[in-house]
């Protein structure tokens, strides 16, 4: 390996993160949120290899924004954010990065991180990173092996050749049971498998090319027809359409003669349920969680997390409740990796909580449902400084915009206005509008909707800089 070889970050942020709800959703994932400390897991993970190149980020088109704005809020400018049209699992998703790093530098070294992940320790992680790039200089397809604190059934788990020092990998195991995860704790030879990987990025295409060369076809076709979007590279859908779904474990790793682990001992979690974000929180003598407004008399073992509300708990042991603006979570702490059947009810049901939070956010702000009854709604809107909606109309409602703080500049059919404190203006329903932000402040604004439908699918846009014409 030559010192000049670029090292590229890979951040994965394409994950739901059902088992965290009611925080994560689908429209706003766990590593787009603040779960220990002042950061998001997305920049945690971003700042811990900060010290590399800049980072390759992979996400959905849903979250485009959030993920650009949380990598500007900590001043990261990413190589490339490349946006997946369509869930193709892991594998598809770092052979597009893969083909990004080389068309930067043929010789790139790519360090895969899943963007969900707490690490602890970053000192012993850097150095396991540096051992790891040191392998993947000499060709070898690195993993980091966690080494396991407990006889974990929901993690698979690596073999190595040895038990001390980094290795080659004899074989993958599948989650096991409890019987056999004790056996694999006792013996020293076993890893759990954190899915984070570092290697050449053409060495990850060859050996990729011998077990799933249709896939490698269709993302170095997707990349080749991509378009730059903004900051976004948005690759070809119909192309990346074509990609067999599979993951890295599946499609590679278990297959190539090439693979190598480096054990990690960081105090890792993935962060996978609600008793994992209680076992790595600060806890109180009596070993509860209180995070925001709780009050509790005679509990032990719990998790509380209030962000709208007073929690008061009496007599409750092993016990999670997590409360949202529009959704409350109780739950045993050995139960809690059921919560994704919940969100299944809510699928099947046609319910929405699994999608959105009541606050919803957008690339000019956010806005927040406080209030809605029959035929009407009440909003809460917050722009932010220089930004701006799309100029659009509504067929089925008119609405009432009444300022709290800010500048507002309102257009209706062609006539503009500014509205400051205390103002309103109103927007007769099928009147082509848009709001602005000129100020250097938020804009918050209180809109009243009224009208005999009012979805959010009844928007007509005619010009937006984000795009979202169709």
């Amino acid at each position: 390996m030559t010192n000049k070889a670029k090292i590229f970050p890979v951040i994965l942020s394409g994950g739901s993160g059902t088992r965290l709800w009611p925080m994560s959703r689908k429209a706003y994932p766990k590593q787009l949120l603040k779960l220990v400390g002042d950061n998001t897991m997305l920049q945690e993970t971003a700042l811990r290899v900060s010290h590399l190149d800049a980072p390759i980020i992979v996400c959905n088109n849903d979250h485009r924004f959030m993920v650009a704005e949380q990598m500007q809020s900590i001043n990261v400018t990413a190589e490339s954010i490349i946006l997946e049209p369509v869930a193709r699992n892991t594998a598809p998703a770092i052979a597009l990065a893969a083909i990004k790093a080389m068309q930067v530098d043929g010789e790139a070294i790519i360090a895969v991180f899943p963007a969900d992940h707490l690490i602890k320790d970053v000192d012993a992680f850097r150095n396991a990173l540096d051992l790891a790039i040191e392998q993947a200089g000499e060709d070898k397809l690195v993993t980091f092996g966690i080494v396991p604190s407990a006889p974990e059934t929901g993690f698979g788990y690596i073999k190595a050749a040895k038990k001390d020092g980094d290795a080659a990998v004899e074989g993958f195991v599948e989650k096991p049971d409890l019987a056999t995860a004790k056996e694999y704790v006792a013996s020293g030879d076993y890893f759990w498998n954190s899915g984070m990987f570092v290697f050449k990025a053409k060495v990850f295409l060859n050996e990729l090319e011998k077990t799933q060369s249709a896939m490698v076809t269709a993302c170095m076709a997707a990349v080749d027809r991509a378009q730059e979007d903004l900051d976004f590279l948005r690759v070809d859908e119909k192309a990346f359409a074509e990609s067999p779904d599979d993951s890295i474990d599946y499609a590679v790793m278990e297959k190539t003669a090439k693979a190598w682990m480096v054990p990690l001992d960081a105090q890792w979690s993935d962060l996978g349920s609600w008793s994992s974000l209680w076992e790595v929180s600060e806890k109180d003598e009596n070993q509860n969680v209180a995070l925001g407004d709780v009050i509790m008399e005679d509990c032990s073992g719990c998790l509380f997390q209030s962000e709208t509300q007073l929690i008061a708990a009496i007599g409750l042991e092993d016990i999670v409740v997590i409360d949202t603006k529009d959704a409350v979570l109780v739950a045993h702490k050995d139960r809690v990796q059921d919560v994704k059947k919940i969100v299944e009810q809510l699928k099947k049901s046609g319910r929405t909580e699994h999608l959105l939070h009541r606050e919803v956010f957008r690339p000019w702000g956010s806005y927040d449902s406080i209030e809605n009854g029959e035929r009407y709604q009440v909003k809460r809107i917050v722009v932010k400084p220089g930004s701006s909606l799309s100029l659009q109309m509504h067929h089925h409602r008119a609405e009432h915009w009444i300022v709290v703080s800010g500048t507002a500049e309102v257009e209706v059919d062609k006539i503009k206005r500014l509205l400051t404190e205390n103002e309103s203006v109103y927007i007769p329903l099928g009147a082509v509008h848009r709001l602005s932000n000129p100020g250097k402040l938020n804009l918050e604004l209180i809109e009243v909707q009224s009208g005999s439908y009012l979805g959010e699918d009844d928007i007509v846009r005619f010009e937006d800089v984000y795009g979202r014409v169709k």
